[in-house]
């Protein structure tokens, strides 16, 4: 197969030494590295979970309010997923995109809607630039519908991942019981408002990219979902939006990055903000990140909480079911329209 030709980033890298032409970006929507803050300039706040079970839990909700409605990113530690899990994850995602071209290609799809799938980019089917990833997508929730249809090559890459994806569930949970408790709301708010749950995560490949000022590894978006959970390598990449400025995300050893889905912003009536983030590339070296999706159900109808809404605080956004929500978002693609917006109250 020629470089040309090429369906994964990957086996394109090391083949072209000038990016192209289907990479590169109009000039005023390219990453711009002068005008990224440094961490030094902002710091998202880094959440310690060790109390969250303990006689300090109101103060670790209340910084996990706080973050959520300031800045959208936070940080946890002590967040109860084995270190020693986290960086097999890391492992395992490098494993598999080292794999032969032609093994890793038995995964291979360009159709959003199946569940389990290796594609490139975001959409190929719509986008009208390329962007320089690779990605495994992968359904996990529940484990027992979608374990056999993963790769089974590295041989222990559905242990491995199964196990992984039942720890950080639970870190999931709560979180989103501490989030629903910010909100002085019951804990299990949250929880019975999305229907049967749905989680997803995606093992992104962002290879060595000869002119990174050029494109993006993923441009600006917000997340379609509910709530983020990032396990990233030690290579930067991640740039999230304050203030109407880019600040890098370095990565912080043996932490999740955890970020505000739309579908968050929607239940909380506008008052915890999903954040425009972007994953930017290198010349010099391979980044892996590993975010996991938590979701409503497909048929889960989303909206305010009416606990939130009164006289002074309107409803922001009419009902929608999340099938809804995702289908626009893919057909939208990462525009920079928000898709939210599309669901405003008129």
């Amino acid at each position: 197969m020629s470089a040309t030709a090429k369906l994964l980033v990957a086996d394109l890298a090391s083949t072209v030494h000038q990016l192209p032409s289907r990479f590169v970006r109009l000039i005023d929507d390219r990453p711009n590295f002068s005008h990224v803050r440094a961490p030094t300039g902002y710091s998202f706040p880094v959440i310690d979970l060790h109390n969250l079970h303990g006689p300090s839990r109101a103060d670790v909700v209340a910084q996990i309010g706080q973050a959520c409605e300031r800045d959208g990113f936070f940080l946890v530690k002590n967040h109860g997923v084995p270190e020693e899990m986290m960086n097999g994850m890391l492992r395992l995602a490098r494993e598999f995109f080292r794999l032969p071209e032609c093994e890793r290609l038995k995964s291979y799809s360009d159709d959003p809607t199946k569940t389990t799938r290796l594609s490139t980019s975001f959409n190929v089917k719509t986008e009208k630039v390329a962007n320089w990833r690779d990605f495994l997508r992968l359904h996990c929730y529940p484990l027992e519908l979608y374990v056999n249809e993963w790769p089974d090559n590295p041989p222990s890459f559905r242990k491995e991942v199964a196990e992984y994806c039942t720890s950080v569930r639970e870190l999931t949970l709560k979180l989103l019981e501490a989030i629903s408790e910010s909100l002085g709301l019951p804990k299990d708010s949250i929880a019975n408002s999305i229907g049967g749950h749905g989680q997803h995560m995606a093992l992104n490949y962002y290879p060595p990219c000869p002119q990174p000022e050029l494109t993006f590894g993923l441009p600006g978006h917000t997340d379609p979902n509910l709530i983020t959970l990032l396990l990233q390598d030690q290579v930067p990449g991640l740039q999230a939006l304050h203030d109407n400025t880019w600040f890098a995300l370095d990565p912080i050893p043996n932490t999740f990055i955890i970020n505000v889905g739309d579908q968050m912003q929607a239940l909380s009536n506008d008052r915890y903000k999903s954040v425009l983030h972007r994953a930017v590339v290198n010349s010099e070296t391979e980044r892996i990140s590993i975010p996991t999706f938590y979701c409503p159900s497909q048929d889960a109808m989303i909206g305010p909480f009416k606990e939130l809404v009164d006289d002074k605080n309107r409803a922001v956004y009419r009902q929608f079911t999340y099938s809804e929500y995702y289908k626009t978002f893919w057909n939208e693609g990462l525009a920079t329209k928000r898709c939210l917006d599309l669901f405003r109250v008129e």
